[in-house]
């Protein structure tokens, strides 16, 4: 009876081990639309709400290490890597700037983009603090 169970227990540690050494098929992250085609050399990453950094930011260092210039046509975005190009539209003016992203943020709920302060003005007023834009990547 002994050696049963130990025959047993050494085929059940066989087979463990066996499915602990397979590995599983590669997976491509999907997105939840699929991508439609284009032929413009853009690609839409969707819309929401920007702002624009205050003056205070001006000159602090930005999360890739340049510093921070509010007349420079930069921005942060919380996901896309640093050098990017987008261009973000006023949906209420349909005017657009191209801005590259280097910085990380915005940290504030229902945000999408921080822009500095010169790519804010070229496609809003900066009185009204936050405006409704759509992005786009751009090449």
């Amino acid at each position: 009876m002994l050696r049963k169970s130990v025959s047993w227990t050494a085929a059940l540690l066989l087979v463990a081990f066996i499915a602990g050494c397979t590995s599983q098929p590669q997976r491509t992250p999907t997105s939840p639309q699929s991508p439609t085609p284009s032929t413009s050399a853009s690609e839409q990453l969707g819309s929401g709400k920007a702002s624009f950094y205050g003056s205070q930011h001006h000159n602090k260092q930005t999360a890739n290490g340049e510093r921070f210039d509010q007349g420079s046509l930069t921005a942060a975005h919380r996901t896309l890597p640093f050098g990017t190009k987008v261009r973000v539209t006023n949906i209420r003016n349909g005017k657009s700037v191209v801005v590259r992203i280097n910085d990380r943020g915005p940290f504030v709920r229902g945000r999408i983009i921080d822009l500095s302060k010169a790519a804010f003005e070229r496609i809003g007023s900066t009185r009204s603090g936050v405006i409704r834009v759509r992005l786009e990547r751009v090449e």
